[in-house]
């Protein structure tokens, strides 16, 4: 998927849309980065090609951890 829409970030701190499947995600693949989703929060585990972590932080609302491998 697209890390934003329109300029703005889709991945944020809280959803304001009908939620229709809370707690089964544990994957998030965009493209820019993957995100796991664990018990404490996001995790940053991969980058894309030419994307930097400033690219990643920039584009992202929500509050995550850096753990690249």
């Amino acid at each position: 998927m697209e890390h934003t829409a329109r300029g703005e970030a889709k991945i944020v701190r809280e959803c304001f849309l009908p939620l229709t499947g809370a707690g089964v995600v544990n994957l998030i693949v965009t493209d820019l980065c993957v995100f796991e989703v664990r018990p404490e929060g996001l995790a940053l585990v991969d980058l894309a090609p030419d994307t930097t972590l400033d690219d990643v932080r920039d584009n992202t609302e929500a509050d995550f951890v850096v753990a690249l491998q």
